[in-house]
């Protein structure tokens, strides 16, 4: 059931919300709190009911290991870490991880055994779970937390409701059970709040603007170029590669959007996922900027573990390749994905390893290098193979030709001895002059506005959300969302695809 559906707009999320205050306000606590993991559960079963015992028996194993391993980390609550808590927590990460394996990189292991031995293994052909990545990640750090802060969650329901919420269900946030379940416990909570409700439309009315009338025009221009195996002149392939980078951004964002703003309605405040990334001046500060929750995954239980930057340079250098090599891996079953990591290693070294050299450069400079070279990692991360990727790169470095309109042939014909002609210079029936000129809006929006999650947050939205011309504004964009996500065919969002 995607977000943008009118059936999730305005049948399942109004239903959900008003049963779960009403049990509430009938002082029947626990049984609000198992209709939210009801609804939760159906709205993960409107796509496949295959699945569903899959996530329900994740639940319950993760639940008993969790406990397990709060139980031995010591007697009468003593954070002792013996080796009996340290065994089941290898275990239980052992176990998760090999779930997520079957089910998302079997298919990719048996293609590659073909390629390199020549066996002609069948492929497993399995479909991938939806959320299986994100509810993994969760439930790993759950484990990890229990491991390290002791037992977190003895009651069932409450665990599946921390890892089923549907708001943050399919692609996040990842969030952490301190962050979650103490809100759910507080007696504030159990109530309607109308200042979250007002936020939490706000933030879904944008959310659903960002998907459905910017990132989805944003798809049309940027498919052709990485699908349709044609060659790119200059602007063509620039065009592409930059209609996919801010796609991506507002697709995945105005997904968070929209699950911060339902996740307000229930009075739960999930921790941002974006903070205007396309800002920033170095990759550490892209990184702390785009899919914080995943990166800070990322830090915590990976990265630091690894060794970090406490053991030295070199081994420093190795934990953030290795790092990023695996963050790309998450993404997907594809040496695309892998590639994308490696170059974000890369450039997390690169960061490193000038800074140590005391080098420094002006922060506009910073911002040319970082955001052009994500935009060039972003064509590996969407390209299907690495000749698309290849033939994207290739057009972007002018080696396919620079075609500039045919109009201009009169004053710039002294170009034309430098390689440059003249003539159609985007193919207008894959990417009209309007691209071009979205794109820079979509650039000066990103760079001058303030994003939605620091909006909402700040003293100005508190003073001014009242104003009758906001509740007017924000109604007319969620019109606008609404209108457009009832006449689209293909809405699906990008990250379910991870």
């Amino acid at each position: 059931m995607l977000f943008t559906s009118l059936t999730y707009v305005f049948l399942f999320l109004p239903a959900s919300f008003g049963v779960y205050f009403w049990l509430n306000r009938c002082r029947l606590v626990v049984a609000a709190r198992a209709w939210l993991v009801a609804a939760s559960l159906f709205f993960y079963a409107w796509w496949n009911p295959v699945y569903l015992p899959l996530i329900l028996l994740s639940v319950l194993v993760n639940h008993v290991l969790g406990n397990e391993i709060g139980r031995r980390r010591g007697a009468n609550g003593k954070r002792v870490r013996g080796p009996g808590a340290q065994a089941v927590l290898m275990l239980g990460i052992s176990v998760n991880l090999v779930v997520l394996g079957f089910f998302k990189y079997a298919d990719f292991f048996v293609h590659n055994v073909n390629l390199a031995s020549g066996a002609g293994l069948d492929l497993p052909g399995i479909v991938l779970p939806l959320a299986i990545s994100f509810f993994t990640f969760q439930q790993i750090a759950y484990l990890v937390d229990c491991y390290r802060e002791g037992p977190l969650e003895y009651d069932l329901p409450n665990y599946a409701l921390f890892i089923t919420f549907f708001p943050q269900l399919i692609a996040g946030p990842i969030v952490h059970h301190r962050e979650m379940m103490p809100q759910f416990a507080a007696k504030a909570g159990l109530v309607r709040r109308y200042d979250n409700i007002a936020a939490g439309l706000f933030l879904f009315s944008v959310g659903l603007f960002k998907k459905v009338v910017i990132a989805d025009s944003f798809a049309v221009w940027a498919a052709p170029g990485f699908d349709d195996g044609v060659v790119l002149n200059f602007f063509e392939a620039w065009v592409t590669s930059l209609s996919y980078t801010f796609q991506l951004y507002f697709d995945f964002s105005g997904y968070t959007d929209m699950a911060l703003g339902a996740a307000l309605l229930f009075n739960i405040r999930l921790p941002a996922n974006f903070d205007s990334p396309y800002k920033s001046c170095d990759i550490r500060d892209f990184w702390r900027r785009w899919h914080m929750t995943l990166s800070r995954f990322l830090r915590d239980y990976l990265y630091i573990p690894l060794g970090g930057s406490r053991h030295g340079v070199i081994r420093t250098y190795l934990a953030l390749v290795v790092t990023f090599l695996l963050g790309g891996f998450w993404h997907g079953a594809s040496w695309m994905f892998v590639t994308w990591g490696a170059l974000h290693g890369g450039a997390a070294v690169a960061h490193r390893l000038w800074g140590s050299l005391g080098l420094r450069m002006p922060d506009w400079m910073g911002w040319v290098l970082t955001f052009n070279f994500v935009n060039l990692a972003w064509v590996f991360f969407r390209a299907p193979d690495l000749e698309a990727a290849m033939r994207i790169l290739r057009g972007m470095a002018g080696m396919e030709g620079v075609v500039l309109p045919g109009s201009l042939a009169g004053p710039l014909a002294p170009l034309a001895g430098l390689g440059i002609r003249f003539g159609v210079w985007m193919d207008p029936t894959h990417w009209p002059a309007v691209s071009l000129a979205a794109i820079l809006a979509a650039l000066a929006g990103v760079l001058l506005l303030p994003n939605s999650n620091c909006l909402w947050r700040s003293a100005v939205w508190r003073e001014r959300a009242a104003r009758p011309v906001w509740a007017v504004s924000f109604a007319l964009l969620f019109t606008a969302a609404v209108v457009t996500a009832a006449v689209s065919s293909d809405i699906a969002f990008l990250y379910f695809n991870f």
